[in-house]
């Protein structure tokens, strides 16, 4: 059975920082390229940022200079550090695992981030 658990979510003051974990279970880690996602009210989910088994990394531009991806092929978790927030940050932020050869895509359950004074 797969599984994404999310973690590291809450409420944070602007200029704050975060840093979320999605520990994943039940698939060969290092096969995926793993990824962050956010979903705020009444808007479409968006990429945040990926990241290969390589660590080759991409970011949306809203968050780049902001936000870090990276991952422990070891511990088969991705984190995302996420600094200096801004209110526009605040949303749902889902993992993803996406196999690097098949059609095959899981999603965690998500984790809120609030940014607010």
């Amino acid at each position: 059975q797969v599984q994404l658990v999310e973690s590291g979510g809450g409420l944070v003051q602007p200029g704050g920082s975060l840093r979320l974990s999605c520990a994943a279970s039940g698939i060969i880690f290092r096969m995926y390229v793993m990824g962050w996602y956010r979903q705020a009210p009444g808007e479409q989910r968006e990429a945040v940022a990926t990241i290969t088994s390589d660590s080759t990394t991409t970011y949306a531009d809203s968050v780049k200079g902001r936000f870090t991806i990276s991952r422990d092929n070891a511990q088969n978790t991705v984190y995302l550090q996420m600094n200096s927030l801004k209110p526009e940050d605040t949303a749902v932020y889902y993992c993803d695992a996406k196999h690097s050869f098949v059609i095959r895509d899981y999603w965690g359950q998500g984790t809120q981030v609030t940014v607010s004074s």
